[in-house]
């Protein structure tokens, strides 16, 4: 655990990104792998996550980012994007949930189903939305802690304009994104120490 929370505070916001180093494939693997084993509600993860590799995509999404320079030059752009096509994410869910099973626990996974969706029948529009894009900041924590366990330099920002980017990766109607994490390495050492609130402010014993 010490371990842990010591790359907790090695890590930062990184906004300044050596362009020349890129993240060697298998860290960005475990990287993927700690956001699809990351809980959300149900299992169900409402999210598509799109890693953007080409330098020409990332120019373009700068644009669309208040020029950060963080979102063209790190080495790899995950755009985060919260699905709210929840009912096809049942679906595939019982469906992945079922494979090898037999024919009494497929029965008792189509229960379940019909649980789930009556649950999300009776949310509002609106509900559902925040519903989904608060699986997908879930998965934004667990990226972050991954990121810092591997030591690779990331940024979370939410400075961008999310129609625009939607348009550019042609996302379908469904998806809508939330907030990125670009991902490499430093280019400069922090100028100034880790702020936080104290235990004491932050937490209360009752």
């Amino acid at each position: 655990m010490s371990s842990f929370l010591n790359n907790l505070e090695w890590r930062f916001a990184t906004k300044s990104f050596d362009k020349t180093k890129r993240v060697k494939s298998n860290d960005l693997n475990q990287i993927l792998e700690a956001i699809r084993m990351a809980p959300t509600s149900f299992g169900i993860q409402p999210f598509q996550i799109y890693v953007v590799k080409d330098q020409k995509l990332k120019d373009k999404l700068k644009l669309n980012s208040f020029l950060q320079p963080q979102v063209s030059d790190c080495s790899h752009l995950l755009v985060f994007c919260e699905d709210t096509d929840i009912k096809n994410k049942i679906k595939a869910y019982i469906k992945e949930s079922g494979k090898g099973k037999g024919l009494k626990d497929k029965v008792s996974l189509k229960a379940s189903q019909a649980r789930v969706t009556a649950w999300l029948s009776g949310l509002s529009k609106e509900q559902a939305n925040n519903w989904a894009k608060n699986q997908t900041y879930i998965t934004l924590g667990f990226a972050l802690a991954a990121c810092a366990e591997l030591r690779v330099d990331s940024c979370p920002m939410e400075g961008f304009i999310s129609n625009s980017v939607n348009k550019i990766l042609k996302l379908p109607k469904s998806q809508n994104s939330v907030a990125f994490l670009a991902l490499g390495y430093r280019a400069d050492e922090p100028k100034s120490k880790k702020v936080r609130l104290s235990k004491s402010v932050l937490f209360t014993n009752i």
